[in-house]
């Protein structure tokens, strides 16, 4: 530094910090050999917090506001320098301007999948990434911890441990959630606020808190993707009626078809067909036809029906119900004269036992007068 420099930063009165940047968190204010002028102005802005340190010591902390620097105004370092006449020479003290705004662009991602197990497919590796924001809520701590003498702390020092913090919350909190892999989709905001207040737990000695946090994707590796979209492409194609399960194998078919024809070669999408058929056939059996009923089982004929003769009329034919009612009627006596197909020649009724059983109720014909 030049003797304009030197002169320069001792005329300088106001203590500030502008900041230009968008990933600045620390930023310690440049002044030659560390000489600030009693009543000197620091000006600290919303979103901003001033932190003197005095000979590796944090001394006073000033939130958002306009100060004139007298010993009244530092209590901690006029006690520390031992200021009690209020001396008003220059003292050398660092100041560290904080930013208190929420730092936003901050990105997450798994670099190796987090394995948990899924209640419907089983065991299952994730990945997943999005983004989160980081704020400071205790300037003192972050100095301890954090940023020591650092002169410009910048997000990207302290990102690479956030996100490390991120990833070992993340495979705890899916597998506690107890949710599905599918339906994982539908609770992103809920496991995002789970999450930042985990963080903000953790990270509360560091003077860091998490006010939001975002889950932009979850996924599953590319192959276990694949098997997912052919079982959803099997569910629309084989639900529903046998039609649909022979437009399964048809699905089936045209699959194994393309792929062969990727493959190249007639041959190979001959074979490819035959694969794909082979493949429907086994997950859904082809649809048979429905046998044809059986005819029924062959028995005697039915026997033909009896024709009456009575006063050289002829009637009939009647079944064996209708011989009953004949009976009951008196039409059919012991003396009728019965036949039916088969017979040789008309025969009365009560010689022939099939017409004799209805007769037992009617009865005989009255004896001659004398």
């Amino acid at each position: 530094m030049g003797l304009l420099d030197k002169i320069k930063g001792e005329l300088v009165d106001i203590v500030e910090w502008l900041d230009d940047t968008r990933d600045t968190i620390v930023w310690r204010f440049p002044r030659y050999e560390n000489e600030i002028k009693m009543g000197a102005q620091l000006v600290v802005r919303e979103s901003q917090a001033a932190v003197f340190v005095n000979e590796g010591l944090i001394a006073d902390v000033f939130e958002p506001g306009t100060y004139t620097l007298e010993t009244q105004n530092l209590p901690v370092l006029s006690t520390l320098k031992g200021w009690k006449y209020g001396f008003h020479s220059p003292f050398k003290a660092e100041v560290y301007f904080v930013s208190t705004r929420q730092f936003t662009d901050l990105k997450w991602g798994t670099k190796n999948p987090v394995m948990m197990r899924d209640p419907e497919l089983g065991m299952v590796r994730l990945r997943a990434f999005g983004a989160f924001a980081a704020r400071v809520t205790d300037p003192q701590r972050l100095l301890r911890e954090l940023v020591g003498t650092d002169p410009q702390f910048r997000t990207d020092e302290v990102h690479e441990y956030l996100r490390q913090n991120v990833v070992s919350h993340l495979a705890s909190a899916l597998a506690s959630a107890g949710i599905p892999v599918i339906d994982l989709a539908a609770h992103h905001a809920e496991l995002g606020t789970q999450l930042a207040t985990k963080l903000t737990d953790e990270l509360a000695e560091l003077g860091i808190s998490v006010p939001n946090f975002v889950i932009e994707n979850i996924s599953l590796p590319p192959e276990v993707e694949e098997a997912l979209d052919k079982r959803t492409s099997m569910g629309i194609v084989s639900s529903g009626t046998v039609g649909s399960m022979a437009a399964f194998q048809q699905f089936q078919a045209g699959a194994a078809m393309e792929a062969a024809a990727e493959g190249g070669g007639s041959a190979g999408a001959v074979i490819g067909m035959g694969l794909g058929q082979s493949v429907g056939n086994a997950i859904v059996p082809p649809t048979q036809p429905a046998p044809a009923a059986a005819a029924p089982a062959a028995g005697p004929p039915p026997l033909p029906g009896w024709y009456l003769g009575n006063g050289g009329a002829q009637t009939g034919p009647y079944d064996d119900a209708a011989l009953a009612a004949q009976a009951a009627a008196g039409a059919l006596t012991p003396g009728t004269l019965i036949w039916r197909a088969g017979m040789a020649a008309w025969e009365p009724a009560s010689s022939v036992p099939d017409v004799a059983k209805h007769l037992g109720a009617t009865p005989p014909p009255l004896p001659p007068q004398a």
